[in-house]
């Protein structure tokens, strides 16, 4: 099996990881415009933009992202972590993928003392939920949007 690792986009890694974006907004049943695609892949190589963006490289072709971003909290001293994305392929699932990226996310939170990880998922998706289950606890939140 091909060796996994956990790094920050490249540049030269655009192609694989707009299919797997193109993946993900398919799940979520979302589209989105071409300019925020556009506007996000740089954002996602710079050091100093955000959103942040690990993948998930197995041999050599990308098999998972995730973005993620800090925000202030009204509630603590220190920022937030909200991962925002969280996408592997369907055709490697259940080999640690998903796992090895939230680990990620947790340890650039906690080098950056994150008061707090979190992040949101959809009723339906009971095969990320399991995993989740496993690395998260779910709050009791509900969360509302503009009408």
């Amino acid at each position: 099996m091909p060796e996994l690792e956990i790094r920050r986009l490249a540049p030269s890694d655009r192609e694989d990881w707009a299919m797997l974006w193109q993946g993900y907004n398919t799940f979520y049943q979302r589209s989105v415009e071409e300019r925020v695609t556009t506007r996000l892949w740089p954002r996602l190589l710079h050091k100093e933009e955000e959103p942040h963006g690990f993948c998930a490289d197995l041999g050599g072709k990308l098999a998972g992202f995730a973005h993620y971003f800090f925000v202030p909290s009204t509630s603590d001293w220190n920022p937030r972590c909200y991962l925002q994305d969280l996408f592997t392929d369907p055709a490697v699932r259940g080999r640690g993928i998903g796992r090895a990226l939230i680990e990620a996310v947790y340890a650039e939170a906690d080098r950056r003392e994150a008061a707090q990880t979190y992040w949101l998922t959809q009723e339906f998706n009971h095969t990320a939920r399991k995993l989740y289950d496993k690395v998260g606890r779910a709050t009791p939140f509900i969360k509302y949007q503009r009408a």
